[in-house]
């Protein structure tokens, strides 16, 4: 979701103390990664321990998306290394980890994992330092199975490292983009603070993973060993794992009945650009009635590929690979961009859209490094009705994919969407009976996935299966406005700041919601973040009435909660518009929360919610913390709560209901336990 966050603080700011934990936090992470707190390694011959999200996978079953690759983090594996975390203040290494946890090395330094079934891929997630003025830099890691060298990697800091407030800048040593906006840190507004506060750079650092992926050249069984050495001599003071994926991918794809592009005259080998060859294979594929297929290779495309009414398919997202530059354009495009690099896009809703595109089967390596919002340069863009989209590698775009609608009916399954400046995918303007399903986003800068009602309500769409972690940024899944649609089995971890798991928001000038919006059988995990503009914690799902009130049909059935950082469920107006709009009848039923760090409810508007067989245990606060629109009347808070029954653990106490004020503005946090079985 491009956004604008908010200058106004809206609320008090931070205590003096809070605010120079903060500095120090960040000083901490300048000199480098956050307070590292040695971890026991895992004993030689351990069985190794497989996880998804950082969690059991028994606690997440049947929610998220079904993948091919099997995760294993690496804070339980065997190291020579220190375990970093957990920790979950936001601008910290620990925080932007899965599971808030990593490993750290010095050169010299590893850490080693136990294959849990055959692979012949791996995929590794990692930071390594800036470059001191900005810029990144690159470092070797080496790759051993059982004792023996196999692959060197090169990684790169080049596509990490964003400092600064939105939308945020590649330099380290730049002074505040917005003296004019309150900011925590000093609990002011700098421009009109005398004497002007010492801001310490680098100012917020954020965004510090990236991921790369590598083929092994063979098949390895089951119990061998995959060592990542950060070698002697690294150019990097230290490299951070945060965990490996392992996968037995298939042998290519291979169509022989279609247009192949290098009849065409695309180069495989990436060192010729290759547009004008895949547009020509296209123009012919479309005469003929034929497919287009790409073979294995690297093919150089620096420009938007325009599809219409063709089939594109790739030998697989390991095998094909469409690479591209951001290319700097002579004088800004009528859409206010000034680059454009790699992607294949719809025409113009304006100009009719485009129908029929069906898009399988390689990835999309992008060259994004800085946020640009008026940029077009995601890796799927424009107005694609009729269409399917399955299978895709996105990466590096600034969004995976961009719809401007209107559009209808098109299908996104089975994508892997990784380290993105901005969103994962954004269903903007007017996107109807479509179906986001079964896929895998880590490492966005902002919304995992969004649906925007802008000028025109997007109408009965799901997000049904889908796993999203760890966004730096906003939110795992937001519903901006629109009219019945449906957020079901997802599973979202590891939100870090200004965003939680599940967003709901009559915000950024959407329509209003109406109908229905369904949002059933979600887990989020470690969830319920810190707002930095308000310097209050949010709920792992939370409802946010901004622009106008929420009074749809709202139902939340069947969602966990689990490791909560601050509230479970959170319903909350913004301050200068809090006695205008209110968020009425929400209803929440059949519902685990499993550890809250403050609440189980946070009420900071007026309105209405009811509570069915809701459950609640490692509570860490007060079960209500009711505010209400802070008037603080004799006849109590003015967001009433309703007890249908079978509100298990306590939280929801007689005394509690409707309407009991019970506002603690800034509760402390009680972190909880692990989650477990129910």
């Amino acid at each position: 979701m491009f956004r604008s966050i908010m200058p106004a603080r809206g609320r008090p700011g931070r205590t003096v103390a809070s605010t120079l934990a903060l500095t120090t936090a960040i000083t901490t992470l300048v000199a480098g990664p956050a307070v590292a707190v040695a971890g026991p390694a895992a004993p030689v011959g351990a069985a190794p321990v497989v996880t998804r999200a950082a969690l059991d996978p028994a606690l997440v079953a049947g929610r998220g998306a079904d993948v091919d690759f099997v995760e294993q983090e690496a804070e339980n594996a065997r190291t020579t290394g220190e375990v970093i975390g957990p920790d979950r203040t936001a601008y910290t290494l620990p925080a932007e980890a899965s599971g808030r946890r990593a490993v750290r090395l010095t050169p010299g330094e590893y850490v080693e994992f136990v294959l849990p079934s055959a692979a012949n891929a791996i995929n590794v997630r990692y930071s390594i330092p800036d470059a001191p003025q900005g810029g990144g830099i690159t470092a070797p890691l080496g790759v051993a199975v059982n004792g023996r060298h196999v692959r060197s990697m090169t990684l790169t800091s080049q596509y990490s490292w964003l400092y600064n407030q939105y939308p945020f800048s590649n330099d380290p040593t730049a002074g505040l983009l917005h003296p004019d906006w309150w900011i925590t840190e000093c609990s002011c507004v700098p421009s009109a603070t005398t004497p002007y506060p010492t801001i310490s750079t680098p100012f917020r650092p954020t965004h510090f993973y990236d991921e790369q992926r590598l083929l092994l050249g063979r098949t390895y069984r089951a119990g061998d060993r995959i060592r990542l050495t950060a070698p002697a001599g690294s150019a990097a003071a230290w490299t951070v794992i945060d965990l490996l994926d392992s996968e037995l991918v298939a042998p290519p794809h291979v169509r022989l009945l279609a247009a192949n592009v290098l009849a065409f005259g695309a180069d495989p080998t990436g060192r010729r650009d290759s547009a004008a060859a895949l547009e020509r294979a296209i123009a012919f594929a479309k005469r003929a009635h034929l497919k287009v297929y790409i073979p294995p290779g690297t093919y150089q495309v620096n420009r938007h590929i325009i599809v219409d009414d063709v089939t594109i398919e790739g030998a697989g997202s390991w095998y094909t690979i469409i690479k591209g530059r951001e290319v700097a354009l002579p004088t800004p495009a009528p859409d206010g961009s000034v680059h454009t690099g790699v992607g294949f896009y719809g025409r113009d809703a304006a100009d009719g859209g485009s129908h029929n595109v069906h898009l399988s089967g390689f990835a999309i390596e992008g060259d994004v490094r800085e946020r640009i919002d008026t940029d077009q340069v995601n890796g799927i863009g424009g107005a694609l009705s009729d269409s399917t989209i399955d299978g895709l590698y996105l990466h590096h775009t600034k969004v995976g994919l961009w719809f401007d609608g209107p559009m209808t009916n098109v299908r996104v399954t089975n994508n892997i969407i990784v380290d993105q400046i901005a969103d994962a995918l954004n269903f903007h303007i007017g996107v109807t009976d479509s179906l986001v399903a079964h896929n895998f986003v880590r490492n966005t800068g902002d919304d995992g996935l969004a649906m925007w009602s802008e000028t025109t309500a997007n109408a009965r769409n799901t997000f049904d299966h889908n796993t999203v972690q760890s966004p730096t940024l906003a939110n795992g899944i937001a519903i901006y406005g629109g009219t019945d649609n449906t957020v079901s089995h997802n599973l979202i971890a590891d939100p870090v700041r200004e965003g939680s798991g599940i967003h709901v928001g009559a915000r950024f000038g959407a329509l209003p919601f109406a109908g229905r919006l369904d949002i059933t059988n979600n887990t989020t995990a470690r969830a319920g973040t810190y707002e930095l503009n308000w310097n209050i914690g949010l709920g792992a799902i939370w409802f946010f009435a901004l622009d106008r009130s929420i009074d749809a049909t709202i139902e939340v059935v069947g969602d966990a909660y689990l490791d909560n950082t601050y509230n479970a469920i959170m319903l909350v107006s913004d301050w200068p518009v809090k006695d205008l709009y209110s968020i009425n009848n929400v209803r929440f039923r059949d519902i685990r929360v499993d550890g809250t760090g403050t609440s189980v409810v946070s009420a900071r508007a007026a309105g209405s919610a009811s509570f069915a067989n809701v459950d609640a245990r490692n509570v860490g606060a007060v079960g209500v913390n009711n505010c209400g629109s802070f008037h603080f009347t004799p006849a109590g808070s003015e967001f009433a709560l309703t007890d249908l029954g079978g509100n298990d653990g306590g939280w929801l106490a007689p005394w509690l209901l409707p309407n009991t004020i019970t506002c603690d503005d800034r509760p402390p946090v009680s972190p909880p336990p692990p989650p477990a079985q129910w």
